[in-house]
């Protein structure tokens, strides 16, 4: 029964990328698997890529060496180019994903983003570094796009990696029904939470949804005595001013987590999103450092 019951539990999903040798997504040396797919719209994200399920075409022009290689293996008439003059063209409506383009580049200047994987396939890969995450008190972290907006996919993973001594995260925006939350919890030693700012318009405004179901999800956490560190993404103009970032930090001396960590933006993101066609991304900034290591000494001492 318990054999069948393996071939049985392979759930499948969306998945962007695994990141090994991560230093970033919980504590030791972890392995994150980025799931696609969320519902929220934060203006900086930084994960284009992880908004929207299935697979998509990325074309970094940075790379492009215009040699026009990747038009003559397209089949369905996505890409044209032009000799003399170097130019390229893409039009996204023919074109069918088959990746012979990506195949081709010599500059890797193509990718083919998201694939459908299941459970069992995501594990094997993961589990080949038990051996640093034992020796550094790392472990495995879910993250996304939201990967609690694939709530069983990623309970199935954390799940077998539970039951090989694997320690687990989940990086989490928390704007999810608690259900999904509930799926995950028994498999979860630490979830990564994001607590981005405190006025309800202003986090509407910025990321497209109401910050309630948020920290009601957070305080039900607490009262669990769930381990949380909390992620506070630092943007200029956003949550860096004197009321927004007092807020911040008295609703947190008010319900305390384990750790808090401050994330100043950057912007290694921006290119994503004009490699996915996305146009240009609004322009944001990191708080000086000034800003920064006042918000930082405001919760030392939780």
């Amino acid at each position: 029964n318990n054999q069948e019951d393996g071939h049985r539990r392979q759930m499948k999903g969306s998945v962007f990328d695994i990141q090994r040798a991560s230093y970033v997504d919980g504590p030791g040396i972890r392995t994150t698997v980025f799931l696609k797919g969320c519902h929220m719209n934060c203006a900086w994200c930084h994960n284009p890529e992880g908004k929207r399920r299935g697979t998509q075409r990325m074309h970094f022009e940075s790379k492009c060496l215009h040699c026009g290689k990747c038009a003559g293996v397209c089949r369905s008439g996505a890409i044209s180019f032009v000799p003399s003059s170097g130019e390229l063209g893409f039009s996204p409506g023919k074109c069918v994903l088959c990746g012979r383009c990506a195949l081709i580049c010599p500059q890797n200047a193509i990718s083919l983003c998201g694939y459908e994987t299941d459970s069992g396939e995501v594990f094997d890969e993961v589990k080949k570094d038990i051996g640093f995450y034992n020796d550094t008190g790392g472990g495995v972290t879910l993250s996304g796009g939201e990967c609690l907006d694939q709530p069983d996919f990623t309970a199935e993973i954390l799940e077998k990696c539970k039951k090989a001594g694997i320690s687990t995260a989940v990086d989490t925006a928390g704007d999810v029904p608690w259900e999904s939350i509930e799926k995950v919890l028994p498999y979860t030693d630490l979830f990564l939470y994001d607590i981005k700012c405190i006025t309800p318009s202003l986090h509407r405004k910025f990321t497209g949804v109401g910050d309630q179901r948020i920290m009601e999800n957070y305080r039900r956490l607490l009262s669990l005595g769930a381990g949380i560190t909390v992620r506070v993404p630092l943007i200029a103009g956003f949550n860096d001013g004197d009321a927004e970032s007092g807020k911040i930090t008295a609703f947190l001396r008010e319900n305390p987590p384990g750790r808090v960590e401050f994330l100043p933006y950057h912007a290694m993101g921006e290119n994503k999103y004009r490699a996915l066609g996305l146009g240009e991304p609004e322009k944001f900034s990191a708080p000086s450092q000034e800003v920064i290591g006042k918000l930082r000494a405001a919760v030392k001492s939780l």
